[in-house]
């Protein structure tokens, strides 16, 4: 691998790397708002449009749907031009996307029209949020730092939840959006004014190169992703719907207040997963985390289903855990990427990867709905589980393909 990962900082010593990987995850957690604040209200949102199940998985999955289209060009002028800018246009892009929906959108297909837009501006922040901060750490360190970016991502989903539900059970949903696109609309000023690209990258990356379809470890990276996608962005859309579903929630004096606060915690707890699995793949190798935090994961959502929930002090703990191991997997996939590839195609591999791990992601909240029609939570929970579970041989993949087929700490944790 060359040139930017081995002359950048190799951990957390250098101020201008934890202040540049600070402002990366400040960022992010601002736009982030945007990607689960139609979540936050959706049992309103469905009562007041009138929505089936899989139309209300269709205005969620055209924000996927916008994030896929983008995140590949996005990626490539990542590579070629700074990091910083694309950044910042894109997440203005989508907060005003946001504001729109709040503002304006008043059924299925404008809503589904600007959430598109949103997740086209949010393509733009994330895979080259990721690559910004590949450039200021090197491999040894990079799980870590990976861990506090990606970390970032869900504190700022579960403080989506919390706040566009609390503020829509006092003044309506669409108070609830403008409020967290509002604080959105603040990221792209954010990474532009204090962002500052590695002095050390070489910019003009080569574009869009095919032989990573043909690099089989990365594909396998691709498929364990695609199934943490699967299980992430499924759950993620119908947890709060699912927990006004419970009797323990139900019985609550404002349920879906109730359910967005606890959705909300659950959310922001994969943020201790991403940070805890970024520092144990540095430590004792990538793929063990990877498939323990899937294994765990695709367990917890049969077990979700399969219950009554009568108890809300029990199922607040059985959901905060599940919330801290469906994190676990994330910034060891995208960081055992980043050190497989070479440099100037850092941000291409990224988002290629992106574009078809989400794939699935884009598919399940729609499936999810299609079972919930079909046969309540009990059938639609597992639909998730089983895609979690079918990672873990794509675990068996990745290490099948790795240089010395070892799970070792040294040679899993991303050695260069």
């Amino acid at each position: 691998m060359s040139s930017t990962a081995d002359r950048s900082s190799d951990g957390w010593s250098g101020r201008t790397n934890t202040q540049m990987l600070a402002v990366a995850s400040t960022t992010l957690l601002l736009s982030g708002l945007l990607w689960f604040n139609y979540s936050a209200v959706l049992p309103t949102v469905v009562e007041r449009w009138g929505l089936s199940g899989v139309h209300a998985g269709v205005v969620y999955g055209a924000f996927q749907a916008g994030y896929l289209l983008g995140v590949i060009p996005f990626g490539v002028l990542a590579d070629r031009y700074a990091a910083r800018s694309v950044i910042a246009a894109g997440a203005t892009v989508a907060a005003l996307g946001g504001i729109a929906f709040g503002a304006v959108a008043n059924g299925f297909l404008g809503g589904s029209i600007l959430r598109f837009v949103s997740g086209l501006g949010m393509a733009a922040v994330y895979v080259p949020g990721m690559r910004f901060v590949s450039e200021w750490f090197g491999p040894s360190g990079r799980g870590t730092a990976m861990g506090v970016y990606v970390g970032a991502f869900s504190l700022s989903s579960g403080l989506s939840f919390v706040l566009t539900s609390s503020v829509a059970a006092g003044f309506g949903w669409r108070s609830g959006i403008l409020l967290t696109s509002g604080l959105a609309l603040c990221a792209g000023p954010l990474m532009f004014l204090l962002g500052r690209d590695n002095p050390d990258r070489e910019f003009g990356g080569s574009g869009f190169d095919l032989s990573l379809l043909r690099d089989r470890s990365f594909l396998a990276g691709v498929s364990v992703y695609s199934a943490h996608n699967w299980e992430l962005f499924g759950i993620r859309n119908w947890l709060p719907a699912f927990l006004v579903s419970t009797a323990a929630v139900g019985a609550a004096a404002t349920p879906v207040a109730t359910a967005g606060l606890l959705a909300g915690l659950v959310t922001a707890a994969g943020g201790v997963g991403n940070i805890a699995g970024g520092w144990l793949s540095d430590s004792v190798g990538r793929l063990r985390v990877i498939a323990v935090g899937l294994a765990l994961s695709g367990a917890g959502t049969f077990l979700l289903g399969s219950l009554a929930w009568q108890s809300l002090s029990v199922l607040a703990a059985v959901v905060i855990g599940y919330g801290i191991v469906l994190t676990m997997d994330s910034a060891p996939t995208s960081t055992a990427i980043t050190v497989a590839v070479d440099d100037e195609q850092l941000g291409t591999a990224l988002s290629l990867q992106a574009f078809l791990g989400m794939l699935p992601g884009m598919v399940s909240p729609v499936l999810f709905g299609a079972a919930l029609d079909i046969g309540g939570y009990a059938l639609a929970m597992p639909t998730l589980g089983v895609g979690a579970l079918l990672g873990v041989g794509g675990v068996y993949l990745f290490w099948t393909t790795t240089a010395d087929g070892s799970l070792s700490a040294k040679s899993t944790a991303g050695a260069d």
